[in-house]
């Protein structure tokens, strides 16, 4: 099944572009087009795309800002910044995009980006770096948590990761566990015993004691693979190193 993209630019130049960039690599299958923010949004949430190509000026809310709101929803979305101004990358990085691309920019380029894409999505990463190693710690008690229905108490040795989903935060444990609870992401990581749990990204806490490999996602990020479970984690290369220092 070919992973699905929206592409978001003000400009149907740009937009027609883009459009026929995506359909020359193969996997890709493009299912909408925005010309501003709000209607991005509405779109993501629709079509519930792989890949999103988003321009960073565009009317009614600036491609950073969807991002900040895209990440929130779901944070393995990859994002692609295409856009005229070069001096609006750091803000895409510090949203954790997967490229920034410049206007005009080379149809090889792109097709290179489109590529990279693909390979990660359907798991042909590169060689995994070195996951950091030390002794195992047990965290021990329960962790009680709020829900719509009330309240549950979930072991904390079992507790595999932490993320932000659907505008929710979501639990997953061993044995194949997933809690959805109302609480935030930072109150959580706040009863969480620190030298055990790890905010590895504004959008993920997870369990030090059972980082399989860390392999590269885009420029200035990584992803974290976990015994236990399916899920993977994002580590920005800011927490790799800390990661790093930490297990010394």
């Amino acid at each position: 099944m070919p992973y699905k993209v929206i592409i978001a630019d003000d400009e149907p130049g740009m937009r027609l572009i883009e459009r026929k960039m995506v359909s020359r690599v193969e996997g890709f299958e493009l299912v909408g087009e925005a010309a501003d923010g709000e209607e991005l949004l509405r779109l993501v949430e629709e079509k519930k795309p792989q890949v999103v190509f988003l321009d960073v000026e565009m009317p009614k809310m600036t491609g950073v800002e969807c991002a900040r709101v895209i990440q929130d929803t779901n944070p393995g979305i990859l994002l692609i910044f295409a856009t005229a101004h070069d001096q609006y990358m750091g803000d895409a990085f510090s949203v954790y995009a997967f490229d920034y691309l410049v206007k005009p920019y080379k149809v090889e380029r792109v097709i290179q980006t489109l590529e990279r894409a693909r390979d990660l999505l359907s798991g042909r990463r590169e060689a995994a770096l070195p996951a950091p190693r030390r002794e195992k710690r047990a965290s021990g008690g329960r962790l009680m948590l709020r829900h719509r229905d009330g309240l549950a108490f979930v072991a904390m040795d079992d507790i595999l990761l932490v993320q932000r989903e659907e505008r929710s935060t979501v639990l997953y444990t061993q044995g194949g566990g997933r809690y959805v609870t109302s609480d935030g992401l930072q109150e959580t990581e706040e009863r969480l015993d620190p030298a055990v749990f790890f905010r590895c990204h504004r959008s993920y806490i997870i369990n030090l004691n059972h980082i399989r490999d860390i392999t590269p996602y885009g420029r200035w990020t990584y992803i974290v693979k976990l015994d236990g479970t399916d899920q993977d984690a994002l580590i920005t290369h800011e927490k790799y190193e800390e990661l790093q220092q930490l297990f010394g």
